[in-house]
C-alpha cells in the first residue's frame, strides 16, 4: 500500500503542478520523483541518486539524437527541402490519405530504429506535410508517433520484443511475423484515432510549436483547422509576404540562404536530394539493427542484459549506425547538400543555434521523464504490482499482460515493463497452459498502454506536437490507450488458436 500510495501521489504531483501552478513540466516531473521516492521511504541520498542516474542514461541515449534531429529539421526547412519532400507525399498519396502515410512510415520505420529517434528524424516531415496541407497538424504527428510505437512494441528486432524472446524461449521468426500481423490489425485503430482527435486539439498546439509548423499563420484564422487559406511556406522562394500579407521575417525569405553569383541558378531542391539527409542515418541504423540481431542470434545471445560484444561486420555498423553517429552523418549531409554554396557561414551557424535552442527544453523534461521512472523502477514500485498481479486468479492470457500494463504503468518504460512481465510469467507459463508465443504477443501488447508522464517518449512526441497539459493526456496518452484496448480482443483470438 505504501509503494502504491507512493505512485499515486507521485502523478498526483505532477498533475497539479502542470495544470494549477505556474512552474513547468521540468520542474513538476523532478519534483514528483522526490515525493515518490520519499513516499516509498527511500533514503534521501538514494533518492538523489535515482533522480541523477535517471536523468542521464535517459540523455545518454535521446538527448545527442534530439538535439541532432532538431539541427536537421531545421536545416531542411529553411534550405525547401522539408517543402519538396511534403509537396512530393502529398502528390503520391492524395488530399486526405496523409496521415495513413506517417502511421504507415512510422510503422515501418521502428522495426528496426528506437521510436525516440525515429520520430526526431521524422517530424520535419510531418510539419511539411501540415503546412502544405494549411492544417492537421496533431492528427499527422500524432498518427506518426503511435505507427512507431505499435512495430517498437510488437515486433523484433526492437530490443524489448526480442528480450521477451528470449525470457520466454519464443520462437523469434513466428513473434516477429505474429507482431507484424497485430501491427497491421491495429493500424487503422491508431488513424481513426489520430483523425477523430486531431481537429479538436489543433487549437490546443502552443505558440511557438503552431509558429513553426504554420510560417507565422496566427490562431484564429482557420487556416489550421480548416484549410481555408493557403500557406506559402519557409525558405522556398513562394513569395515576399505569407498568408495573412505580413512580410517575411528575413531570415524565412528567400534571400536568407544569402546572396547567388551572378549567372548562378536559383537554388531549388528536389525530392531525390532532399531526401538523402533523413534516408542515410535511417539506413545507417536498419543495417546496424539487422547485423547485431543477426550475430546475437549466432552467438546466441538474445536477451538485453546478456553480455554482448559485436563480430564482424557488425562490429562496424555498430558503430556507424549509432543512432548518434548515423545522425552527425545526416546533419553534415544536410548542411552541405541542401544549402547552396554561397549561404554565409555565419547564417548557417544561426540556424543550428536556433535548433540548439529549441531542442533544450524538450532534452531536460525527457530526462526528467527518466529520472521520474527510475525511481519508481528503484523503489521496487513496479516488481510489487507485478507480483500482485500473477498471484491473482485470471484468464491465463491476461496475466502477463496485466502485469505488463501495470508495471508500464507504474514506471514508464515500454521495454522494462514488457521484460520484467515475461520475466515474472516465464515460471508461469506451463502452469497456466500458455504458449510461450501468446504469453510474449501478450507482454508486448500490455505494455503499450497508456503513455504519460513517466514515458520519455511521451515528453519527445507531445513537447514536438506542441501539447501541454490535458491536451497531451488526451492525444497522446489516448492514443496508446486506444491501441493497448484494441490489442486484447486480439489476443483473447489468437488464444484460441495458438
Amino acid at each position: 500500500m505504501q509503494l502504491l500510495l507512493a505512485l499515486v501521489l507521485g502523478i498526483a504531483t505532477i498533475v497539479v503542478i502542470v495544470l494549477r501552478t505556474r512552474l513547468d513540466a521540468f520542474v513538476a516531473l523532478l519534483l514528483a520523483a522526490l515525493v515518490t521516492g520519499f513516499v516509498a521511504g527511500a533514503p534521501a541520498g538514494e533518492i538523489i541518486t535515482s533522480i541523477t542516474t535517471g536523468f542521464g542514461n535517459t540523455l545518454a541515449s535521446i538527448g545527442i539524437v534530439i538535439g541532432l534531429g532538431v539541427a536537421i529539421g531545421k536545416i531542411l526547412e529553411v534550405s525547401g527541402a522539408a517543402d519538396a519532400l511534403a509537396r512530393k507525399f502529398v502528390k503520391l498519396l492524395g488530399k486526405g490519405r496523409e496521415h495513413w502515410a506517417m502511421a504507415g512510415t512510422g510503422a515501418v520505420v521502428s522495426i528496426p530504429v528506437f521510436c525516440d529517434s525515429g520520430y526526431v528524424i521524422m517530424n520535419p516531415l510531418a510539419r511539411s506535410i501540415a503546412r502544405r496541407l494549411k492544417g492537421r497538424y496533431v492528427t499527422l504527428a500524432l498518427a506518426l508517433g503511435c505507427g512507431m510505437t505499435l512495430t517498437h512494441h510488437l515486433v523484433p528486432p526492437t530490443p524489448g520484443p526480442l528480450g521477451v524472446a528470449g525470457i520466454l524461449g519464443t520462437d523469434l521468426g513466428a513473434l516477429i511475423l505474429s507482431g507484424l500481423v497485430f501491427s497491421v490489425l491495429l493500424l487503422p485503430v491508431v488513424i481513426a484515432y489520430a483523425a477523430w482527435i486531431g481537429p479538436k486539439l489543433e487549437s490546443e498546439i502552443n505558440p511557438k510549436v503552431r509558429e513553426a509548423v504554420y510560417a507565422g499563420v496566427p490562431a484564429g484564422t482557420g487556416a489550421v483547422t480548416d484549410g481555408a487559406v493557403g500557406s506559402s511556406g519557409r525558405g522556398t522562394g513562394a513569395g515576399a509576404e505569407d498568408v495573412t500579407g505580413e512580410p517575411l521575417r528575413e531570415e524565412d525569405s528567400p534571400s536568407a540562404l544569402g546572396e547567388a553569383p551572378a549567372g548562378a541558378k536559383p537554388h531549388k531542391v528536389g525530392f531525390g536530394l532532399a531526401v538523402v539527409p533523413l534516408l542515410v542515418p535511417l539506413l545507417l541504423i536498419v543495417m546496424n539493427t539487422v547485423a547485431t540481431a543477426i550475430d546475437r542470434n549466432a552467438q546466441g545471445v538474445l536477451a538485453p542484459t546478456d553480455e554482448y560484444t559485436p563480430s564482424g561486420i557488425a562490429a562496424v555498423l555498430s558503430f556507424v549506425g549509432n543512432p548518434v553517429v548515423a545522425l552527425i552523418i545526416g546533419i553534415v549531409l544536410a548542411v552541405y547538400l541542401l544549402l547552396p554554396r554561397w549561404t554565409p557561414r555565419k547564417r548557417v551557424h544561426g540556424w543550428l543555434a536556433d535548433a540548439a535552442a529549441s531542442a533544450g527544453l524538450i532534452i531536460l523534461i525527457t530526462g526528467a521523464g527518466g529520472a521520474l521512472g527510475q525511481v519508481l523502477r528503484d523503489t521496487g514500485v513496479g516488481d510489487e504490482l507485478a507480483e500482485a498481479v500473477s498471484s491473482l486468479s485470471l484468464p491465463s492470457v491476461l496475466v502477463p499482460f496485466l502485469v505488463a500494463s501495470l508495471v508500464r504503468l507504474a514506471q514508464g518504460s515500454g521495454t522494462v515493463a514488457m521484460i520484467t512481465a515475461a520475466s515474472v510469467t516465464a515460471p508461469l507459463v506451463g502452469a497456466l497452459g500458455l504458449s510461450p508465443l501468446l504469453a510474449a504477443l501478450a507482454c508486448c501488447a500490455g505494455s503499450m498502454v497508456f503513455s504519460y508522464f513517466n514515458d520519455s517518449y511521451f515528453w519527445v512526441v507531445t513537447r514536438f506536437t506542441g501539447l501541454d497539459g490535458t491536451a497531451a493526456l488526451r492525444g497522446w496518452s489516448g492514443i496508446t490507450t486506444a491501441v493497448w484496448l484494441a490489442s486484447l480482443p486480439l489476443l483473447l483470438i489468437a488464444s484460441l488458436f495458438l
